[in-house]
């Protein structure tokens, strides 16, 4: 139960960290070779842009679990509060949707990336490796969806149940 509750909290966070930490520490290394010795490495800009592709997809997922995704709420401020937790209850819903399609299709052109082989120029790693980066973000983001819309069904029906009992 404490690696479930573990994992909750602080999944997004710690791929998030490590794919910058990877990033920091191979473009400075890369700078360091390019002035100090005149030589560079290869493969370094290569990686870096890949875990860069993973921190942004994976952020997608963090931003869902913390609600902090750009959104106008000027008129979310003009709704009552039931109101507004139906709007962010339909977002949410639509959010989820468009969630499942990027995993569905997503995870579709990465197994076919996977299938034919491509390999990444300086790594040579297989390119559906990279492009795994939107289904694994988007399966991580459904989750968080589920649970805020679990989250908000739940504050729905006590608004509701809070209504009735004052009527």
């Amino acid at each position: 139960m404490k690696l479930i509750r573990w994992v909750n909290r602080y999944a997004e966070e710690s791929m998030m960290v490590f794919l910058l930490s990877v990033m920091v520490v191979i473009i400075t290394a890369q700078v360091g070779m390019r002035f100090i010795l005149g030589s560079s490495i290869g493969w370094s800009e290569e990686l870096a842009r890949y875990c860069f592709i993973w921190l942004v997809f994976i952020g997608i997922s963090y931003g869902v679990k913390k609600q902090r995704h750009i959104k106008i709420d000027a008129f979310l401020r003009l709704l009552h509060a039931k109101q507004q937790i139906k709007l962010e209850i339909i977002v949410n819903i639509l959010f989820l949707l468009f969630a499942i399609f990027l995993l569905i299709y997503g995870g579709k052109i990465s197994t076919q990336i996977f299938m034919w082989g491509q390999r990444s120029p300086a790594l040579q790693v297989n390119m559906g490796l990279v492009y795994m980066a939107a289904p694994v973000a988007m399966l991580l983001t459904s989750l968080r969806l589920t649970q805020q819309l679990f989250l908000q069904f739940k504050s729905h029906r006590a608004a509701n149940e809070q209504e009735t009992s004052v009527n």
